[in-house]
């Protein structure tokens, strides 16, 4: 199978042996589960991050008489905190067994987020990580490879709290 990718209209037909090498990432997967609870505090420290002042996150006797009935966390709380992390730190403060390329610098690209219900103070996350395509493209500084990867994110009851499709970019050094 040959893979065309376009680069200010020049056309590359043929599949580096990088990207050959690195699509045998495809498929992998990687489940991490939080030692611990998310916590009020996990949750009231995120949202004091973000600047979200929301009484939902903060006030718990305002959030008990809502339809929540309870503290409940800023929605990309769940897709962005490392509560669920165990074990090393990579130098980005990532978690070192995360999926990443052995190429270049890693820029987030994009992320597509579906949320399912709120995470909360009791919920213990499980984060499991799946790599679902990688590509390669010329930019004007050389190449940049694309890692895309589903997550979900469910609770110690395993109900889906949400989904997020990663886009991460690589340029090669």
């Amino acid at each position: 199978m040959i893979y065309s990718v376009f680069d200010e209209g020049r056309e590359l037909s043929d599949e580096s042996p990088v990207l050959t090498e690195l699509k045998k990432m495809i498929g992998k997967e990687m489940r991490i589960t939080s030692p611990d609870e998310i916590g009020k505090s996990g949750i009231r420290a995120f949202a004091q991050a973000q600047g979200d002042l929301n009484p939902l996150y903060l006030d718990e006797d305002y959030a008990s008489g809502t339809r929540y009935g309870g503290i409940i966390a800023p929605p990309t709380l769940v897709c962005e905190t490392l509560q669920y992390m165990v074990g090393e730190v990579d130098e980005t403060g990532g978690a070192a067994g995360r999926f990443g390329l052995p190429v270049g610098m890693e820029i987030r690209a994009a992320n597509d987020y579906v949320f399912f219900q709120p995470l909360r103070p009791d919920d213990v996350l499980t984060a499991h990580w799946k790599v679902v395509n990688i590509r390669e493209k010329q930019g004007r500084t050389g190449t940049l490879y694309f890692l895309e990867y589903d997550i979900t994110y469910t609770n110690q009851r395993d109900e889906m709290l949400a989904v997020n499709h990663e886009t991460l970019i690589f340029r090669e050094r």
